[in-house]
């Protein structure tokens, strides 16, 4: 008889799992993905898998939540060593700039998410929700401390540069939004 499965080995097989669904939902989309391919990618049974998330939708969910995690981290750990708090604004669309220009780049994971399931799930389409408003109000944390009143244009900006360069293919959006908030920042 197999040992039996730790909290800890659970925990680790979990987040595989979800760094695995990431990559595989991120490159080919959420729909084109079959449980089988996710077994196949992650070495772990069907069964196990449904023990740590019952349906697709629940993977789904969880798998955003976790890119959420990771992706605003990166963002806040690039911007906040930033000093100057206009720099610091600027400094959103210099790690948007870097993250367009990654090989694989295929847009924003939220809005992807949504095009796919939004419609048709309310659980998929919360948690694009809670992605958006926790980008928003990190934007805002940093506009504010410039004293002006940009947060709702700056956001905009970075949306749009989002969904443009996904669509495009080309990185520029992050430059040419870095520019129009520069503008708005009063920065030359």
């Amino acid at each position: 008889m197999p040992a039996p499965i730790t909290d800890e080995q659970n925990r680790l097989d979990r987040e595989a799992l979800l760094d695995t669904v990431e990559d595989l939902f991120y490159e080919r989309g959420i729909q084109a993905v079959g449980m089988d391919d996710v077994r196949a990618a992650s070495g772990l049974p069907l069964k196990r898998i449904y023990r740590f998330f019952p349906a697709k939708e629940d993977l789904v969910v969880a798998m955003l939540k976790h890119r959420d995690r990771r992706w605003r981290g990166s963002l806040a750990n690039h911007v906040e060593k930033v000093p100057d708090p206009r720099e610091r604004v600027l400094a959103i669309f210099d790690w948007l700039a870097e993250w367009f220009a990654e090989p694989g780049f295929r847009g924003c994971a939220w809005i992807n998410a949504c095009g796919e399931l939004g419609p048709s799930s309310q659980a998929v389409l919360a948690e694009v929700r809670s992605h958006k408003q926790a980008f928003h109000d990190q934007i805002a944390v940093w506009v504010h401390a410039t004293g002006l009143p940009v947060v709702e244009p700056v956001f905009l900006l970075a949306e749009g540069a989002m969904v443009t360069a996904g669509i495009s293919g080309d990185p520029a959006p992050a430059r040419h939004a870095r520019a129009a908030a520069a503008t708005l920042l009063g920065k030359p």
